[in-house]
């Protein structure tokens, strides 16, 4: 048996044998989160000026968003197997250092195409980072304390969606926007040291091959749905260029899908969705997701575009979406020994639902009091479903598959943020006459908020399927029930 396919009662668990790590150890992936956060909520508000100075439009800046994203989505499965081949530590500092580089590389960018590129180099950091530093947390505490160990760590990470907006308003408006990518480089310092003292080097004796023919399959043909999702509306290519592109994509990953019951270890594990709990936390969720993290960059625009505030009101306004995730991310541990998985994913998508739609109600004359009571209920509705969709997906694996579900729900869930922004550019770019400048009227964004609001509650079936007792060994309400 490898040192990562077990949990071995001699050794016991890092927090078990030091009760310090209990908080450094979510310290430390939290910075690593922080960053990322930070980086994905803080250029939302500069996208305006970031196209201004890059001579490209708002709507196409949204490219920036979701290449990498994208690049995260497809270097994530590599992650896995490097962790269990080098090391998780090892390749956890490696990828801080990578996204690192990467944002100071982005902040110097002096053309829309190198901006881009280095954001591939910031997603394929983060690819590693995210999914590596999860690995971490799960195999260093007990199953029924993953609450309180997520809990843990996204309670510092939350520091970057709650300064992010607020931040890059300030920023942007008072200095540049190249300083929304450098002030990632004094975290990714203090990650790196941090990772180095105080994470364990989990990794596998005999790592099986790494599946190249698998990982070509897959990150091919996400390239190509992202390729062709990103023009549609555009008026660039064919719609003939872009349905081919969709077509292609969809049967590379078919071919995957038939490819991957031939070969003993894929590059992704398509098995781990026999397990019900991993395949409505990840695709279940992930749909959810979709259409909840359009909102993010949709409202920053329409606040600047629409309604012709400036980036630092933007960011004020916003912020406190976060701030508000924070408050029910302390209680979610209680919500869900109460209600259960179900019960809170199927409130939470609702009020997901409800909360995205209220933002077409919003006029340029709305009071800004109006704004921020309505974002803070969807930053509660938004931290609510992804805490517990996520939790709930790791919630049943077997350790020895922990490795290769860290890697699928991360690929999951960094596609459901990609696509996300994405579906909403596209319907903003469609309903926009192709996304001119002029077109964006504060009546397209409403349009676009009422569309993407429809795609949580499409989940509901699926979160129904969901039993009292799933996740108990996480969310201890069954055992709660029982004992009454």
């Amino acid at each position: 048996m490898t040192q990562a396919g077990r949990e071995p009662a001699s050794q016991g668990f890092a927090i078990e044998r030091n009760p310090r790590l209990r908080y450094l150890i979510p310290a430390v992936i939290a910075t690593a989160f922080l960053m990322e956060q930070l980086d994905t909520t803080i250029i939302v508000t500069a996208v305006p000026d970031m196209a201004r100075s890059l001579g490209t439009t708002a709507v196409n800046m949204n490219l920036a968003v979701t290449t990498y994203v994208l690049a995260l989505a497809m270097f994530i499965p590599v992650s896995g197997w490097f962790a269990d081949r080098f090391g998780a530590r090892r390749i956890f500092s490696l990828a801080l250092t990578l996204f690192t580089i990467g944002s100071v590389l982005c902040g110097t960018a002096t053309s829309f195409p190198t901006l881009v590129a280095t954001r591939v180099l910031q997603g394929l950091g983060g690819a590693m980072m995210t999914p590596v530093g999860r690995l971490i947390l799960i195999r260093s505490f007990p199953r029924h304390q993953l609450v309180t160990a997520m809990s843990y760590m996204t309670l510092p990470a939350v520091i970057g969606p709650v300064v992010g907006p607020l931040l890059g308003g300030l920023l942007t408006t008072y200095a540049s926007w190249r300083w929304i990518f450098l002030v990632n480089v004094p975290f990714g310092i203090a990650g790196i040291a941090m990772a180095q003292r105080f994470l364990e080097n989990f990794k596998e004796d005999a790592p099986a091959r790494f599946d190249f023919p698998g990982f070509f399959l897959v990150g091919a043909g996400l390239v190509l749905l992202q390729f062709g999702m990103e023009n549609i509306g555009r008026g660039v290519l064919p719609a003939a260029a872009i349905a081919a592109a969709l077509a292609a994509g969809a049967a590379l990953l078919g071919a995957f899908a038939r490819y991957a019951r031939t070969v003993a270890a894929p590059a992704v594990d398509l098995t781990l969705f026999r397990q019900r709990t991993f395949r409505i936390g990840t695709l279940v969720g992930g749909l959810c997701r979709v259409g909840i993290n359009g909102a993010p960059f949709l409202l920053p625009l329409m606040l600047q575009i629409g309604f012709g505030v400036s980036p630092a009101v933007s960011g004020s306004l916003t912020f406190v979406s976060a701030l508000s995730g924070l408050i029910i991310r302390r209680m979610l541990a209680r919500l869900l020994r109460a209600f259960g998985f179900d019960r809170v994913l199927i409130g939470s998508a609702i009020a997901g639902s409800i909360t995205v739609g209220s933002f077409a109600l919003l006029q340029p004359s709305t009071p800004h009091w109006i704004i921020v009571v309505l974002v803070a209920l969807f930053g509660i509705a938004r931290s609510c479903q992804f805490m517990a969709s996520n939790t709930l997906s790791y919630s049943e694996t077997p350790a020895p598959q922990l490795s290769r579900a860290t890697s699928l729900g991360g690929i999951l869930q960094q596609l459901s943020v990609s696509f996300g922004v994405s579906v909403s550019a596209m319907l903003l770019a469609l309903v926009s006459s192709g996304g001119r400048h002029g077109a964006l009227t504060p009546e397209r964004f409403h349009a676009v908020f009422l569309m993407m609001a429809a795609i949580p509650l499409l989940t509901l079936p699926g979160f129904m399927r969901l039993r009292p007792e799933d996740g108990a060994q996480v969310s201890v309400h069954v055992r709660r029930q029982r004992g009454n």
